[in-house]
């Protein structure tokens, strides 16, 4: 919603649920940026998209080739933030760490995490 409208526009998916790039399946988190794209992080295409404003389909920044714990992978995304550089952010549930994406990169790295899920000092449980 624009402020003093009474109407919503669909600004990412709208086109049912499933893994094309102009649909969304269990979206978890939304960032919008200070262009107007909105990232949502989705939990059964385990990527993260990208929908600049006014795109008919969406841009995979992180993940989206299949759950795992790869360093191309994720597994279960949910928190996301965007950097004014573009980096991609993501909480990477499932294997309890979290990703940095910088922009256009095929893969990210594991900046927090990553060492199992557990309560050492080097190790998280599930973030989100």
């Amino acid at each position: 919603y624009r402020r003093g409208e009474s109407q919503g526009t669909v600004v990412a998916g709208g086109n049912g649920s499933g893994n094309r790039l102009d649909q969304l399946s269990s979206p978890q988190y939304v960032f919008v940026d200070r262009d107007h794209s909105v990232y949502v992080s989705e939990w059964r295409n385990d990527r993260v998209m990208k929908w600049m404003e006014g795109a008919k389909q969406g841009i995979v920044v992180a993940g989206g080739q299949g759950k795992g714990n790869g360093l191309t992978q994720l597994s279960y995304p949910y928190g996301v933030v965007v950097d004014q550089l573009g980096t991609v952010y993501v909480a990477d549930a499932e294997n309890a760490r979290i990703m940095r994406w910088p922009k256009g990169a095929t893969q990210g790295s594991v900046i927090v995490g990553g060492n199992g899920k557990g309560e050492q000092s080097n190790q998280l449980n599930w973030p989100t």
